[in-house]
């Protein structure tokens, strides 16, 4: 029941859904669903076919081995961010998703909701424009919740790159392993 598990359906949205692989829908204003491609990996992104990716790299790691600090007034949080979201990067705080950017485009985390680590414990509590700080090496940035949803286990379209910089949040819905919290916040 672990975020960023390897029960975690790595082709998109949850099976039945109208997510495609590859793809990630883009709204306008009449409502109306457009689909744009983006980038099938990390490496496609570093080499410019999408803007908004930056990757982790030795340089970034702060000397108590994490990569940064995530704030959230809102819920009176401040977590220390630590590269992968297996149990030992969420032993120490909130774990970053490997396969996502660290600083421009779409920062991914997750984090224990309940026990002694229970960092995403109300993230489910924020509220549209509630804040969220991120501090990288590579400096600080305020992003602005925009979404708190529940998905299913299995849609991780979340994490998909973005070309707008923002951050997401996973985090296990208590007594319900079958879904997830799923917050997103964007730069302001």
């Amino acid at each position: 029941n672990q975020v960023g598990s390897a029960g975690a359906n790595t082709t998109g949205g949850a099976p039945g859904s109208s997510f495609v692989p590859g793809q990630y829908p883009a709204v306008d204003t009449s409502g109306n669903f457009t689909m744009t491609q983006i980038p099938s990996s990390p490496t496609d992104i570093a080499q410019g076919s999408t803007s908004g990716y930056t990757e982790v790299t030795s340089d970034l790691y702060y000397s108590g081995g994490h990569l940064g600090t995530l704030k959230i007034p809102a819920i009176g949080l401040t977590v220390k961010v630590y590269q992968g979201t297996d149990s030992a990067a969420l032993k120490k705080g909130a774990g970053h998703f490997t396969d996502t950017s660290i600083w421009d485009g779409n920062c991914c985390f997750a984090g224990h909701n309940r026990g002694v680590n229970n960092h995403f414990g109300k993230i489910h509590t924020l509220e549209a424009g509630d804040t969220i700080t991120l501090t990288t090496l590579l400096g600080t940035r305020t992003y602005a919740v925009t979404s708190v949803e529940k998905v299913s286990v299995n849609d991780n379209s979340g994490t998909a790159p973005t070309t707008d910089n923002r951050v997401t949040l996973y985090t296990c819905v208590m007594n319900q392993p079958e879904y997830r919290w799923c917050v997103t916040a964007v730069q302001q």
